[in-house]
């Protein structure tokens, strides 16, 4: 009974292990096995894999050519006029490890393609008329953003195939899109006149700051050397003084430290009667 038990015990183990050491990779994905978060190993070809269980695991991506939607977005052409694009692309993952590390998942990739694609939208019409999106030049701007697009998203390991614009309308309301950018160019405008404002005030200030600093640090400098030479010719005069009688100075000096340290009614001094300090008080004689 007990070799029954482990017998059954035995090939449980065993079945956890299998499971987690076998994985299949379908013809249409790419299997990425990572061992402690790094990529150690690409399985391309579909069918039965290994793996060290527990230790390593698998993500898959797919190989197959994948879609994003562009949001539409109003745009602004050359010749000023507004409209609404609505486009998508068409990518596939060339550098799965580069992919993993960079967007991390479908999504992230779909965030940062959107981006991508908006700003090449952006830059591409911008340089064209609004009449360009209704004319065989069509095909040539769509080609610009897929070159732009492909270029920015090389960096995630991903390749652009081609990129459409499924349609390009004029605004419903222009009046109010028309307002709608007066105000922001205005707004732009005040904006870029208060910061040019703001930038040449404090121009002035650092200037005059740096003009008062140097004021009172020469000033401050003046000072200390009139001080210091005060000081000199101070000494000077007093070692000329003192010289003439080192005794009397002593006892200067005495009723001086006197003066400073009894002032007080409540003084106590721990002090012996033969000390020097009290030399002059003649205490203790």
């Amino acid at each position: 009974m007990n070799k029954l038990y482990i017998t059954a015990i035995a090939s449980f183990c065993l079945i956890i292990i299998l499971a987690g050491a076998l994985f299949t990779v379908d013809q249409k994905e790419i299997g990425l096995v990572f061992q402690f978060g790094e990529a150690v190993r690409i399985v391309e070809s579909p069918g039965l894999n290994v793996k060290i269980p527990f230790i390593q695991n698998v993500q898959f991506l797919d190989k197959r050519i994948l879609n994003v939607s562009a949001e539409e977005k109003e745009l602004t052409a050359s010749d000023e006029k507004r409209l609404i694009v609505d486009a998508f692309a068409k990518y596939k993952i060339t550098e799965p490890v580069m992919f993993i590390k960079t967007v991390h998942n479908y999504s992230g990739a779909n965030l940062r393609l959107n981006k991508i694609l908006e700003s090449a939208m952006r830059t591409v019409i911008g340089r064209f008329p609004l009449n360009t999106l209704l004319t065989e030049q069509r095909a040539n701007l769509m080609q610009q953003i897929r070159d732009l697009v492909h270029k920015e998203a090389a960096l995630f390991g991903i390749k652009i195939i081609d990129v459409r614009i499924l349609k390009s309308d004029l605004p419903t309301e222009n009046s109010d899109a028309i307002y709608q950018r007066m105000k922001t160019e205005r707004y732009k405008e005040a904006k870029q006149i208060r910061a040019e404002g703001a930038e040449e005030a404090a121009r002035i200030k650092a200037r005059a700051d740096k003009e008062n600093k140097i004021i009172l640090a020469e000033a401050y400098m003046k000072a200390q050397r009139t001080k210091g030479d005060g000081d000199a010719d101070a000494a000077k005069l007093y070692n000329i003084a003192y010289s003439k009688d080192p005794e009397f100075y002593k006892f200067y000096r005495s009723l001086v430290a006197y003066k400073s340290s009894l002032s007080k009614e409540n003084t106590q001094f721990v002090l012996s009667p033969k000390a020097e300090f009290f030399k002059y008080l003649q205490i203790g004689k």
